[in-house]
């Protein structure tokens, strides 16, 4: 079983910087990021639940007018927009700013995850976050199989990556050998209250060369939020990082600590 290809370059690694609280929280901390195309940013749960899809749209524009130095206005898709649309009509004004400005340099395309943690209606949420700009979205791995292969064919349909949360399945390839398609991206995740009430519980790096040696697949690590994890996690062969912490309050060190991040995953 063969994944459908990525948005992503599977020959990268990424961080992907979780925003868990407020959207007022969220637009400084995009504006304190620095521009790489190794950084992902998600529409944490907890925003997406306090929000909706208008937390994830407003994510996407501010991420997107971050990378492209504000010049960025959203184009009337309709109600149903794809993905790769959105990502042609980028890349027609990367282009055009190119050409008006030779020295701008690689212009980076916005990617913004929709943390859903998808359990039922798998459709219905992919095509909710499609609808607010998400690049890709994510679904439980304890869902019941036929959402998950729902969950994934509606993010093929939207041109969207599907991403599959492993988080207290014990054994991933299972679900996994179960699916009509594998997701781009499987997530092995120590949730948060497990890293606080539990200090004994461990991401299970382990799980990484057990899925890679089974399936062509990106895999993304959560759960740990400081430089040795990170470390530990990229020397494991994850693709993805996730951090949250590091950046959940806005402060002048921001910058500093995503450099930090992202200089470990190169």
């Amino acid at each position: 079983m063969h994944r459908q290809k990525s948005i992503l370059d599977s020959k990268k690694r990424y961080l992907q910087v979780a925003l868990n609280s407020t959207l007022e929280d969220a637009r400084e901390i995009i504006g304190l990021l620095p521009s790489s195309d190794r950084i992902i940013v998600e529409a944490g749960t907890p925003l997406i639940k306090r929000y909706g899809a208008h937390g994830i749209r407003q994510i996407r524009q501010w991420y997107a007018e971050r990378l492209l130095g504000g010049k960025f206005v959203p184009p009337a898709f309709g109600q149903n927009p794809n993905i790769a649309d959105i990502f042609k009509f980028l890349g027609r004004t990367s282009a055009n700013d190119q050409e008006n400005n030779p020295n701008s340099g690689k212009t980076i395309l916005p990617y913004v995850v929709a943390d859903l943690k998808t359990m039922d209606r798998g459709e219905t949420e992919v095509e909710m976050a499609a609808e607010a700009g998400a690049s890709a979205a994510i679904a439980l791995g304890s869902a019941p199989v036929e959402t998950i292969d729902s969950f994934i064919a509606s993010c093929e349909a939207h041109g969207l990556d599907a991403m599959l949360d492993m988080m207290h399945v014990e054994f991933p390839l299972s679900v996994l050998r179960a699916l009509k398609k594998a997701p781009q991206v499987i997530i092995i995740h120590r949730g948060v209250d497990e890293e606080r009430l539990n200090r004994e519980k461990q991401i299970p790096l382990h799980e990484i060369r057990r899925i890679k040696g089974a399936y062509d697949i990106m895999i993304s690590i959560a759960g740990g939020d400081t430089l040795r994890e990170v470390q530990r996690s990229i020397f494991n062969d994850a693709d993805i990082v996730v951090i949250w912490k590091s950046v959940f309050q806005k402060t002048e060190e921001t910058v500093e600590l995503v450099n930090g991040f992202l200089k470990e995953i190169k």
